[in-house]
């Protein structure tokens, strides 16, 4: 069988030259193309879409991520190496790295989305990439994928002035929570809504300590979590009694990591 082609349910399958040429981008040959295919469809295109794939290969990302920088940044503390992998996995990082790439000419998209610019998209396309990097895991496993993750940031100096960089209200809430021992916040998606082309997330945070959850709404997962937890910091820092009612910040807590 030729790079490219696999089988599924006794099936071969073909990729078209798009893909063909991705995988040698990529530097990994399919044994299974379905799952290439699969990371690059958008929900707007069919059901059997990529999110699930998203969501496997965000983990290897950051786990590949961390031993890149475990290995590279060898004297930085936990905390400047959290900060340093967040501004590595964000979506900005992702999107660039994705255009380098140019997951945009695999992408399958429906046709609101096409009209829409779906295609340049930076969500859609951070997403995409992280969604490839689940695809190669399931293909050929982490060592594989962890390998790819290292080539894509090859490019990079990596460096700790990466953990300077401005802080997203995740990673405020995060780091208000810890320097005050709180267990992290847990979000989830209550609801997506409109059209599949042209989507919002409905986003809960939730502090478990406090019992208190927030809800922000965004373009996109991500965009969605980020309104959350500004509303929740918000909520904490500017009610007085609540802040009182908990425990006080310590001063050597490590800021915890951007979260994307």
């Amino acid at each position: 069988m030729q790079p490219g082609q696999g089988a599924l349910d006794g099936a071969p399958i073909f990729l078209n030259p798009e893909l063909l040429a991705l995988q040698r981008r990529l530097q990994h040959n399919f044994a299974n193309p379905r799952l290439l295919e699969r990371a690059l469809t958008h929900r707007s295109f069919t059901a059997d879409h990529n999110e699930r794939l998203e969501f496997l290969g965000d983990s290897v990302l950051n786990l590949a991520v961390s031993g890149l920088l475990f290995e590279k940044l060898n004297q930085l503390p936990e905390g400047d190496l959290s900060r340093v992998r967040a501004n590595l996995v964000k979506q900005d990082t992702l999107f660039e790295i994705a255009s380098r790439l140019d997951l945009s000419a695999g992408l399958r998209l429906g046709d609101g989305e096409k009209r829409s610019g779906g295609q340049k998209r930076p969500s859609i396309l951070a997403d995409a990439l992280e969604a490839v990097i689940g695809a190669v895991y399931l293909d050929a496993g982490f060592e594989v994928a962890a390998a790819l993750v290292h080539r894509l940031y090859s490019g990079l100096e990596l460096n700790a002035q990466m953990s300077a960089m401005g802080k997203d209200p995740k990673t405020e809430l995060q780091e208000w929570l810890q320097g005050r021992k709180m267990k992290l916040p847990v979000y989830r998606v209550v609801a997506t809504l409109g059209e599949a082309h042209k989507q919002t997330f409905d986003v809960e945070c939730t502090v478990t300590e406090t019992g208190r959850s927030e809800r922000g709404i965004g373009a996109s997962r991500r965009a969605g979590e980020q309104a959350a937890a500004a509303a929740m910091l918000q909520h904490l820092t500017a009610d007085p009694k609540q802040a009182d009612a908990l425990p006080p910040a310590t001063a050597d807590v490590a800021p915890s990591a951007k979260v994307p």
